[in-house]
């Protein structure tokens, strides 16, 4: 059997103290890349929102901006897995059809 061992980490210290910190520009880059990344799903979500929200109103729609394909699902689960079927290795944007296009209460 195996021991737990508890390892006690003081407050504010690094949790991977062995990875090095990121530099400022690291981080402004990915803001950005995260950012830019956000906007090509939102302006996706935008054109196919006239036509999907009548008929499927608060549906999860995950959405692969690359190609623009996106996909929908009242349950947000099997909504995944199709996505996860055409697109294994892409990153993809959960969102729900409704006003806001958010999935939970933030």
């Amino acid at each position: 059997m195996t021991q737990k061992t508890h390892r006690r980490v003081p407050r504010g210290s690094r949790i991977f103290p062995d990875r090095p910190p990121l530099s400022p520009e690291e981080i402004a880059k990915r803001k950005a890349e995260d950012e830019a990344y956000g906007k090509r799903c939102r302006e996706i979500f935008n054109q196919v929102y006239p036509e999907l929200v009548a008929e499927h109103y608060d549906w999860f729609i995950h959405i692969e901006p690359e190609s623009g394909d996106y996909f929908i699902d009242p349950d947000e689960e099997v909504s995944f897995q199709k996505a996860k079927q055409k697109h294994p290795t892409a990153v993809l944007m959960a969102m729900r059809l409704n006003e806001t296009g958010t999935c939970g209460r933030i």
